[in-house]
């Protein structure tokens, strides 16, 4: 199974660390950020430490590394096509970021229209992809399923379908599913994730699929809000993220963990990924480990 989660590149051990930490999990893949996800600042690839991750991947049993863009890049924000630019190219860049890491995949939240309707954003983003992708990257972009709040463009297949069918280069371009974003749009991924599959397969097609964001969610189908938990102590749980995980359609597809931390405080918060990665490979689950590091299990956020 290709599982790993959501990890840190920063410091000076930058791409070295990465590993070891989705070492540390006992992932067989892994997911970070070139830099914050709140801005565009990043390292030198020279500074990246990439031919020394390359090798501990090759040594860890590594492979099919994800590449996050940043949220703060809206390419669908045509109120203000004065920003249009500067997110173009910055995405060319962390294109070129993501092919010296050898990257597979990059989950790049489509956008949002900030008032000027879903049309003008799709147009524009299905526009910015035609200038940044190029036919000789590997990586592929990959357009997330979101949730649909605000003004987020992806809240429905149909959304996604229609800004890959205006890009010229449709080889390079996929989809993210999220399972948090995808419930949180009213899709049923807890009660027929075989019926969301058949969706997608009708609307944009199995084959598009590059790798699945494995989280679960604290809100009720369709709340349009966003809000991710660990894995079965939300309101698809565990069973239902379990058969996502060893689904027989999406073998050899990545899947990702990006659940939060857990911790008595904010001060004292630990990753949770090597617990849940455990559950996901064995298929038991055994909530006892995180609630002892600080957890709190839906019933209780209820209560």
């Amino acid at each position: 199974m290709l599982i790993g989660a959501n990890v840190s590149m920063k410091g000076t051990k930058m791409l070295v660390g990465a590993v070891a930490e989705a070492q540390s999990y006992k992932a067989t893949t892994l997911q970070f950020y070139t830099g914050a996800p709140q801005n565009t600042r990043r390292k030198a690839v020279a500074d990246m430490r990439i031919p020394e991750g390359l090798k501990l991947m090759q040594e860890a049993g590594l492979s099919h590394t994800v590449i996050h863009a940043p949220y703060i890049v809206n390419l669908g924000n045509t109120v203000k096509p004065e920003n249009y630019p500067f997110a173009v190219q910055f995405m060319k860049e962390e294109v070129q970021r993501a092919e010296a890491l050898q990257a597979y995949a990059m989950p790049f939240h489509p956008g949002a229209h900030v008032g000027a309707g879903p049309a003008a954003a799709i147009n524009q983003i299905a526009k910015g992809l035609n200038e940044i992708l190029t036919p000789d990257q590997h990586v592929v972009i990959a357009l997330e399923t979101m949730a649909g709040k605000g003004t987020e463009i992806g809240r429905t297949f149909e959304e996604l379908a229609a800004i890959i069918d205006q890009v010229d280069l449709q080889d390079k371009v996929m989809v993210t599913m999220d399972t948090c974003h995808m419930s949180d749009a009213g899709y049923p991924v807890r009660d027929d994730f075989d019926g969301v599959l058949n969706t997608f397969d009708h609307v944009i097609g199995l084959h598009k699929l590059a790798l699945i964001h494995l989280n679960d969610s604290k809100n009720p189908q369709g709340a349009h809000k966003d809000r991710h938990t660990n894995i079965g102590f939300g309101t698809l749980g565990f069973d239902c993220l379990n058969a996502i995980a060893h689904h027989p359609q999406l073998q050899g597809i990545p899947k990702i963990l990006e659940t939060p931390y857990v911790g008595s405080d904010r001060k004292h918060l630990v990753p949770p990924y090597g617990p849940e990665i455990n559950w996901l490979k064995t298929g038991h689950f055994a909530p006892a480990e995180l609630v002892a590091l600080g957890a709190t299990p839906l019933a209780e956020k209820e209560a």
